[in-house]
């Protein structure tokens, strides 16, 4: 049977083993999975392969900047509990990932997982010896770099490292300059969780739905539907104060918006400052969690 690139993903995905181990694996079982799931196991990987399909949705975001401050990266790691997220190993192992993703050209997670790792191997294979050391199921999530020209970024992490937020700020300024007003602006996204940085930047289809929406909830409360074209623009300004950075009440003085709070910054600076960019990693959100019996697991546990 020939050996396909759809086969070789099909393996690393059950078992976490590295892109050639699973190659080699399946050449040498003919394309049989099964088969080459236990070669992988013989060669010491079965505490990855028999953890792989356990649901990871506990773990740690990290951030990366380089010493300019003119770029930086996040990324999401994910373990199957917070236990292991308290690891100093698994900590260690979190922050060498950010510096790594630093390097990345792309954010395309088969090119990082193919990456040297520090001497350790690629880091697909650092994280399944990881996995086989620790003995819990991880999960490379997500990563991303910034390095847009003329930007300087600056980062917050809240309650340890579960929202990791980057802000970037298009400015003349040094990053010790603004490093206050910046930490300042990364921790309301922390906080208030916005989509878009500015009106300009809003999703249409995001806003023709918040619009029919906010629509349905007027004729809902009697409004009459000749009115609604009067009523819905303020409406929807409303709605765009809440979700775009820079026009949110600023959490630490609710008389100034996000954008007039940077403002004075950068008059008192006496240089520009413009918020241009922002990313936010919560860890697991959007992840399924698997709800656990626990006496039920240990049972299973005990007549393994």
């Amino acid at each position: 049977m020939a050996v396909t690139a759809k086969l070789v993903k099909e393996l690393r995905d059950k078992t976490g083993a590295g892109m050639m181990d699973c190659k080699k694996a399946l050449m040498e079982t003919d394309g049989d999975i099964d088969k080459a799931i236990d070669v992988l196991r013989e060669k010491g990987l079965s505490k990855a392969a028999k953890k792989a399909d356990r649901i990871a949705a506990e773990g740690l975001v990290r951030l990366a900047f380089s010493e300019d401050h003119k770029e930086a990266a996040i990324v999401e790691v994910n373990s199957e509990t917070d236990f292991v997220a308290k690891n100093p190993e698994f900590i260690e192992f979190v922050e060498k990932l950010a510096e790594k993703a630093l390097e990345v050209e792309s954010e395309d997670m088969d090119a990082f997982m193919a990456m040297d790792f520090f001497g350790e191997g690629t880091v697909q294979e650092a994280l399944t010896a990881k996995i086989a050391k620790i003995g819990e199921n991880m999960n490379i999530r997500r990563i991303q770099k910034l390095n847009t020209e003329g930007t300087v970024y600056t980062g917050y992490m809240h309650n340890g490292g579960l929202i990791g937020v980057i802000v970037g700020i298009k400015t003349d300024a040094a990053a010790d300059e603004i490093n206050v007003a910046a930490k300042d602006v990364a921790m309301q996204v922390a906080s208030m969780s916005p989509k878009f940085v500015n009106e300009t930047e809003v999703d249409q289809a995001w806003l023709a739905n918040e619009t029919e929406i906010a629509k349905q909830q007027l004729l809902n409360e009697g409004k009459k539907p000749e009115l609604l074209d009067r009523i819905i623009p303020g409406k929807i300004k409303a709605i765009l104060k809440d979700v775009c950075l820079v026009d949110q009440k600023f959490v630490k003085d609710s008389d100034l918006t996000v954008g007039e709070y940077v403002a004075n910054v950068a008059k008192e600076l006496g240089k520009d400052m413009t918020v241009t960019e922002m990313v936010r990693f919560e860890v697991g959100e959007g992840i399924e969690k698997k709800e656990e019996d626990f006496a039920a697991e240990v049972a299973a546990q005990m007549n393994k």
